[in-house]
């Protein structure tokens, strides 16, 4: 029994939703004739209560993609300095689009108004970068799963308009937050110009995310898809999947937020562990006791067929999903607790 702990990216799809994909309709996507990715696209910009959506390959390439509408090159963002865009989209924010980021040192991921205020750029100063766009991250990746205070958010996005800024959501795991939340998909549609949100992840698809935007920014996005290299055929097949993880996978999160605190209590309790940092969704990251090889723990747990992964400096981190069983969860814990340090 192998139990891979090292992000909610490795669940594969159920026979359930396999089915519901094998049954799909199809048609050719970049002609914009397939009926399943159509159906989906309408569903999620129905969701957030926006104009229109577009189905991705990936998060990180909807993210991209919302920064090109953004921005210009030799302009500037803010975001977190934990930020997915920054830290894991391979550079595409330079590559891409030209732009320069202002990292902000804010709370597990999360940024607040009075910071960004304090990093916008005077446009008349021409010597510094145009301010441009903000982007924030929920739930935060890097942070540990932590979620924004959605009137932090209202906060930003007010920053945001009174600066002629615009205002993009790397939503990748937002469905996490909005199970903790129970907060309305609509109010983040409210606050945001672009939201990308992610099917693979803790709703079990195989592939694929979502930018929604008002209409003709995703009319503008499908050319920028398109240089991108991420038009598709007939896609259905995988859109089909999206549709089964949104109407069968949101509610079950639960479980997953349930399982990441009941581990990190247990850590807590344990001789060798330093630190568990807050625990709010499916992401916990702590540290073991300083002066213990944390890459021994790593073996240690590899050898009982339980995987997880390193951040560095001590910091460990175990993400619970959809493949994630109870038989596995409880054999988890007796581990953690039997194992040594030496």
């Amino acid at each position: 029994m192998e139990i891979n702990l090292v992000s909610d990216t490795v669940t594969k799809p159920s026979q359930e939703m396999l089915r519901y994909m094998f049954q799909a309709q199809v048609g050719d996507d970049v002609y914009k004739q397939d009926p399943t990715v159509n159906a989906l696209q309408d569903k999620v910009a129905e969701m957030f209560g926006m104009e229109a959506a577009m189905f991705f390959p990936s998060g990180t390439m909807a993210n991209q993609t919302a920064i090109k509408l953004h921005t210009q090159p030799g302009e500037q963002l803010i975001a977190d300095k934990w930020a997915h865009v920054f830290n894991y989209e391979g550079g595409g924010v330079s590559f891409n689009s030209g732009v320069s980021c202002c990292l902000l040192d804010g709370n597990r991921g999360m940024i607040t108004a009075a910071q960004v205020a304090g990093a916008v750029n005077l446009p008349e100063f021409y010597h510094s970068p145009l301010t441009s766009l903000v982007c924030v991250e929920n739930t935060t990746n890097k942070g540990g799963g932590a979620c924004y205070d959605i009137n932090e958010l209202v906060k930003i996005k007010q920053v945001c308009q009174q600066n002629n800024l615009k205002f993009h959501l790397d939503g990748a795991r937002l469905w996490n937050a909005l199970v903790v939340t129970k907060e309305n998909p609509k109010s983040y549609g409210q606050i945001f110009d672009t939201i990308s949100v992610c099917l693979s992840k803790g709703l079990g698809a195989p592939i694929g995310s979502l930018l929604v935007s008002d209409r003709a920014t995703i009319d503008r996005a499908l050319r920028v898809r398109k240089i991108l290299g991420g038009g598709m055929r007939q896609v259905g097949y995988l859109a089909a999947a999206g549709i089964y993880a949104l109407d069968n996978n949101i509610a079950r999160l639960a479980e997953d937020h349930r399982r990441a605190k009941e581990l990190g209590a247990a850590l807590s309790k344990l001789s060798w562990v330093e630190k568990v940092e807050p625990i709010e969704t499916n992401i916990l990251i702590f540290e073991v006791r300083k002066g213990l090889d944390d890459n021994l723990l790593i073996a240690k747990l590899k050898e009982r067929n339980i995987h997880i992964s390193a951040m560095g400096h001590g910091k460990l981190r175990i993400v619970t999903h959809l493949d994630y069983r109870e038989v596995m969860h409880s054999y988890v814990l007796e581990t953690l607790e039997r194992i040594g340090t030496k």
